[in-house]
């Protein structure tokens, strides 16, 4: 991959707000199953601080800008993410990365 890659990778932070955590986690595998069944889909993995439950990273990678915008218009991720997940969340921070 180059620079010039359409490959599009996003680093993302949920916090979840106290006595939501497990509930965030169980949202999060559901929601990492449906978005890994996407064929632009490459890379969906969750992580979960070790120091802190509520503290919860994602790493994402799609095959181009067209198939993140498919990932973001999908029926799961309106469900998982805008639906359940949001209301139980403190914040949510999205950042796109590129290739060096």
């Amino acid at each position: 991959m180059t620079a010039q890659s359409p490959v599009v990778t996003l680093a993302v932070t949920w916090m979840a707000k106290p006595g939501h955590e497990a509930e965030v986690e169980e949202i999060l595998k559901l929601l990492a199953a449906e978005s890994r069944r996407e064929p632009g889909c490459r890379q969906y993995v969750i992580h979960q601080a070790t120091n802190d439950p509520a503290h919860f990273h994602l790493y994402e990678q799609y095959g181009s800008p067209a198939a993140l915008h498919e990932h973001s218009d999908s029926p799961h991720f309106r469900h998982y993410v805008l639906e359940r997940a949001l209301p139980l969340l403190v914040s949510r921070e999205r950042i796109e990365l590129r290739v060096l």
